[in-house]
């Protein structure tokens, strides 16, 4: 049986919510007065998932849905707990009909959720093709897939915004080999297709009332970041690191300040961006 929000507040959908940046994410927008719509692979603690990323002993990373649900609760909001795998269109597409049958508008979509595998940072020589298959399928036919359907709902209302978290991989050289504290091939390139996104969908559905923007985090404090880079800290320590609520301002700052359409058709670097409009200090 489908669980359905009242509609007496906005409603977010933030996916990749298990953990991270999404966690943080979920937390802030019910602390803002928005119910939430979250989603993810791992819905209970100690799941183990095909092509997850596992701490340095092996074993699953901490963060569930379900645990992100009973802190959204706890701030006061209503929550749909949706499971999706990036990796499985039929996932994906079950994902998108349970969101919209849960509530009568969306106001924002965070996509946060990718693929992490972490065979998505081995060294170049080392990528295989399936592992390519999965990026195309996590970060590009996913992601536009549950996207679109989103975005009709948000014309249907005239008005939505949609906040796409990527990454300075997508655009930048690693400062480190792969497997050494930088990242490989496979995720810089995911992370460049997914990157283009937001600004197509704002240059044909701006005039609808729809905002879509492009957010890099930084280098971000996440048990994540630190089991795909092998475990090696030299990343954050060379270029700094910022806690996951950080990002969480930000977007809640994107997806509610009126502000925030100017800085369309552009990729925000998240840290600096928070230190600017006096969004967080930390």
């Amino acid at each position: 049986m489908t669980v359905t929000l009242s509609g007496q507040r906005p409603v977010a959908m933030v996916t990749g919510a298990s953990r991270g940046i999404g966690r943080a994410t979920a937390i802030a927008f019910a602390k803002a007065g928005f119910d939430l719509i979250i989603t993810a692979r791992t819905e209970y603690e100690g799941q183990k998932n095909d092509y997850s990323v596992t701490d340095v002993s092996g074993h699953p990373l901490s963060g569930s849905l379900n645990s992100t649900a009973e802190s959204v609760r706890q701030a006061g909001a209503e929550c749909v707990v949706i499971k999706m795998d990036l990796l499985s269109m039929d996932s994906v597409k079950a994902a998108a009909e349970m969101a919209l049958a849960s509530t009568s508008r969306m106001d924002v979509l965070v996509n946060n959720a990718i693929y992490q595998g972490s065979d998505i940072n081995l060294p170049f020589l080392d990528i295989q093709m399936s592992t390519l298959d999965r990026v195309a399928q996590g970060y590009i036919h996913a992601q536009v897939y549950l996207t679109q359907k989103i975005l009709v709902q948000m014309i249907h209302q005239k008005n939505g915004r949609i906040i796409n978290i990527t990454s300075g991989a997508g655009h930048r050289d690693p400062p480190l080999p792969a497997g050494k504290g930088g990242w490989g091939y496979a995720y810089g390139a995911g992370k460049a297709a997914f990157g283009r996104m937001a600004g197509v969908i704002t240059t044909e559905h701006g005039h609808q009332g729809i905002q879509a923007f492009t957010l890099n985090p930084g280098v971000v404090s996440t048990d994540t970041l630190l089991a795909t880079m092998g475990g090696n800290p030299e990343l954050a320590k060379r270029y700094g690191s910022a806690p996951p609520e950080v990002p969480a301002a930000v977007i809640l700052w994107l997806a509610s300040s009126p502000l925030a359409i100017d800085f369309q058709r552009q990729m925000i670097e998240c840290q600096p961006f928070a230190l600017e409009q006096k969004i967080i200090n930390w």
